[in-house]
Formats: C-alpha cells, structure tokens, sequence
C-alpha cells in the first residue's frame, strides 16, 4: 500500500477474531432505517448535539495528496481515496474505521445468514441506490464480487478473499455465497468488496475518475487540481448511517506546517497526522488525541539480490538501529518500537520469537561476517518519514555500512523498483493495510501472499520462508480459537527471522479536531479521518 496505501441502538457482536481473541465484544450499533425518510434520519441522528446543523458543512485537512491514484475500489490503495470510499462507497458489510472496529450490515439488510460451514446468505436492503440514481440488484453485486476475483484486472484484494469460492444469485433479493472451506472471517472479509455499477464499470478509466457507490456521501469534486475533495449527502441514501451534514469539504494539505496552521486557524475542523512538533501548540486552540494502532514504519529488503539475498544483512540492518532513540528524537515518544509484526495494543499481538531491539556489536558483526559495506537504501518522503530516515541512514554508517540514500515521492519509489530486481537494494516506507481490515490474516496477506509486494517488490516469492509463511497461513484459516493463534504465532515468529519486510514500528495516529463543531467526532487509530455518525455546527 502507498499511504500511499500506507452509533447507538441494537447491539450486536463485532471485532470477531475469532475465538482466539476471547469473547466478541458487545457494541451500540445499527441505527434502524424504518418508517423514516433519510431526511428524517439525518435530522433525529443530530438530536443529542443541539449545536449540529442538518445543512452544516464539514471541513478538514488531509495529509496524503491525491496523486495519479484513481478511486476505482477495485484497485485504489492509497490513504487519500481509501478515506474517501469510507464515506461514498459500501460492501455488503462495512467495518466502522473508530473505536473497536464494529462489523456491521450495510448493503445487506443484515448480516449475512450461515446457511452451513459453507455456505452463506446475504439478504440487500430495501430500497438502495447508486448514486447515479440507478437501483442496487443482485447482479450488481455478484459483478462487484466477480470482478475483484477476475485475475484478469489484478484486484490488489484477491489475496483477501482465498476462502471465498463464489457469489451467486438466488433470487431478486438475495446472494449466496460459498466458502472453500469453514472460515471465522466471514462478515469482516466481505466488507473489502464495495458493490458498484456493472453498467458503470464498462468504461474503467471513467468510473475510476468518478466512482459511483451507494454510501451516505457523494463525491463532487475530486480534481487534483483544485487540491480538494468535496462530498455531498447522498438524499437518496437508505441504509442505517446517513451524512448528518449537508456537505463536506477535504483541503489536500501535505505540508505539515500548512495543515496546522489552517487547524489553529479554525480554518478547518479536523486534521490527520498532527506534527510532532505541534501537539502542545495545538492544544491551545483544538482537541488533541493519539491513539495506538497497526500503521508501521517499515523496512523492505530487495530479498532476491545481494546483499539482502543473505538474511544476516536484513537482520543486521534492523538491530543496527536504535528505533527507542529515533521515536524519542523524531516523533517524541509517538509510536512503539516492534516487537513483533502485530503492535502491543492488537487482541491478536504475540511477541516475535526474536525482536530487534539495539545491537550495534552485533550488526557489525553480521556485516563483517556477510562482508557488506555499501547499500542502497530508498525512502519515501512523506513529511513524518523523513524525521526518521536521516536517523536510520547515520545508523547503518555507525554499523559501517556506507549508505547511498534517496528520497523520493511515494508513487515513484515503486514506480522505480516494481518489476525492477536491479533498482535498490532496502526501502523505508510507511504502511497500514489496517484501513481494510484488523484481523491478523489479513494485515499478514497484505504484504507477504499479494504478488505485488512478495514477488514484483521484494522479490521474495518462492524463497522456502515465503512458502513455509503461505502454508501457516492457509492452515490458520481453516482454524479457531487457541489452535489458530498458535498457528499465527508460529508466522509472527518466521517473519522476525526471516524479516522480507518487517515494521520497524507501529505509530501512533494524532488527530487534532474542534470537538465544539464537530459533534460525533473520533479520532482513529488508521491512516486518515472519518466522518461517519460525524455532523458540524457550521
């Protein structure tokens, strides 16, 4: 991923892990959509917040540009239009982005019924529309699923969906869908598939311009040229978390400094990735508030060449920096250093049979050993990265490594090493594939089973640890409960031995907002903001 990519009513359970992680928690979800317009529900959802307007306007500063990443949800993985599909785009279930993460119906009336250890049944609810206007059908949705598994378009989620054999019609209302196997994931797993169009779908390089889904806010602008997303509530919008302001505006504000001057400037009401630097000034004008989560600083080694083809130079490269001195001296203690590939605060978090806490004898002695003394390394330049990377790089020549360094806009890192075995030799990027979903499965699969990062990047794909990773993971899967934490364990541990890609720590997220304007606002633990069950006073 390049970060580029990088309620209240009837209870229900969310979060499930599966048993492994104890019992599922009871959360306030769901507001009931019945008897009422969406108008309706827009105006009685504000109910608690007297200052709230139902023609208020949202407003907020986004650190991650727009780039040359389309919105298609098929294929987009940056930070930026991931945010945004949050708000315009649903799957049959969604994962709220705040708080523990509910799993909750949302293009389905319900969630999906179990029919047997295979089989499942999703029910749309009443009423749903695309945004063109154009009701939702079965057959949208069975395209939707269709064409994410399509290896012909190269879906960066297929590696989600390994347990899914297919989606089906069985009536004008309903889909069932079959598993290969029994597996605990279901209702988390669907939400990666956002149902959209088929018609709409026929003309790829439109709708991934203008995406059209079925969510409470409608896109109208989204022009890389006027550095601004602009949404609209959808009015035709049935499902149960409309818009609860009239619009919303998103500044594309990359420079730290710019995004916080509009923020102590009550220009804006919220902002992501609040600097450093900034927290305490901020306070003075804003709610401050960091919260703990999966998003990682990483390093990704060129595992198919040397020198990284010898994995005492990887594990050389990461006890040679001191992650405790560059948290503190970059980011003022706001992350924890790794400890395993899961951050200390998931459910699921083991720690790694090795950590690379420290060691400067022992990377120079790996070094000496394998005889290296010259790197390429390659850096993202992200604002907060590149606090950090001067660090590592004055690390790695304390080790004795001589470190020919390189920054570069995120795009273009991999636009110079995908496919391109001679281009570098280790990355320093960040990462969050939490924004799709939280469970250890998938945040593994994300980078070490997709093709595009264990093959075309770290071209590690076939090496005996990437096939030893694959067959832990399909064997967790098929498992609940103790059996299969043990089992992830087992890949946490092979992954801090064999380290292809592996964080270097896990950040915390840092959201600065006017909780005066803002009634309903969350800050996350994910790259980015959400507005959902958000209204304004503005």
């Amino acid at each position: 991923m390049t970060n580029d990519f990088s309620p209240s009513g009837t209870r229900r359970d969310f979060f499930r892990l599966t048993g492994a992680m104890g019992a599922a928690i009871a959360f306030a979800g769901s507001l009931s959509a019945c008897g009422t317009s969406p108008a309706d529900r827009a105006k009685s959802t504000t109910s608690g917040a007297a200052s709230a307007k139902a023609d208020g306007t949202i407003t907020a500063a986004i650190s991650y540009e727009l780039g040359s990443n389309g919105f298609d949800p098929m294929t987009t993985t940056a930070a930026l239009t991931l945010a945004a599909n949050w708000h315009t785009m649903e799957g049959l279930t969604e994962i709220l982005p705040t708080g523990t993460r509910e799993v909750y119906a949302a293009l389905a009336k319900e969630l999906p019924k179990k029919v047997d250890e295979t089989t499942y049944e999703a029910t749309l609810r009443d009423g749903a529309k695309f945004h063109d206007g154009s009701p939702v059908t079965v057959d949208d949705v069975v395209h939707s699923f269709q064409r994410v598994l399509d290896p012909a378009n190269k879906s960066m989620y297929v590696q989600f969906l390994g347990f899914l054999d297919g989606v089906t019609k069985k009536d004008d209302k309903t889909v069932t869908i079959k598993l290969k196997h029994a597996f605990s994931l279901v209702n988390e797993r669907l939400a990666v598939v956002k149902i959209v169009p088929e018609a709409a779908t026929q003309d790829a390089k439109a709708f991934d311009a203008k995406p059209i889904g079925t969510g409470p806010w409608k896109m109208t602008d989204n022009s890389a040229t006027s550095k601004e997303l602009a949404f609209e509530r959808f009015a035709d919008y049935t499902g149960p978390r409309p818009a609860k302001a009239s619009k919303m505006v998103w500044k594309v504000m990359p420079d730290d400094a710019t995004r916080a001057n509009a923020m102590s400037s009550k220009a804006v009401q919220a902002m992501d990735l609040v600097p450093d630097l900034n927290i305490e000034t901020l306070k003075g004008s804003a709610t401050v508030e960091s919260v703990q989560g999966f998003a990682v600083l990483f390093a990704m080694f060129n595992c198919g060449s040397e020198p990284f083809k010898d994995v005492r130079n990887r594990q050389a490269f990461l006890y040679a920096i001191d992650m405790d001195k560059v948290i503190k001296t970059a980011y003022l203690g706001n992350a924890t250093p790794a400890t395993s590939f899961l951050d200390e605060a998931h459910p699921a978090y083991q720690k790694a049979s090795t950590v690379y806490s420290f060691d400067a004898d022992k990377a120079k002695k790996l070094f000496a050993e394998t005889g290296l003394k010259k790197i390429r390394l390659l850096c993202t330049d992200h604002g907060w990265v590149k606090k950090a990377t001067p660090l590592i790089k004055e690390a790695l020549e304390a080790a004795g490594i001589s470190v020919d360094f390189a920054e570069k806009k995120s795009p273009d890192v991999y636009n110079t090493i995908d496919d391109k075995p001679a281009a570098y030799d280790a990355v320093i990027a960040p990462g969050d594939p939490s924004v799709f979903g939280a469970d250890p499965d998938l945040l593994m699969r994300w980078w070490y089973s997709n093709p595009t990062w264990a093959d075309s990047r770290m071209h590690w794909k076939g090496q005996e640890s990437f096939t030893k990773v694959q067959a832990l993971l399909d064997e967790a899967v098929k498992q609940t409960g103790e059996e299969q934490k043990a089992t992830w364990g087992k890949v946490f541990n092979l992954l801090s031995e064999t380290v292809p890609l592996y964080p270097l720590m896990h950040r915390k997220s840092t959201t600065a907002f006017d909780a005066d304007s803002l009634p309903g606002f969350k800050p996350i633990a994910l790259t980015g903001l959400s507005f959902i069950d958000v209204a304004s006073s503005k």
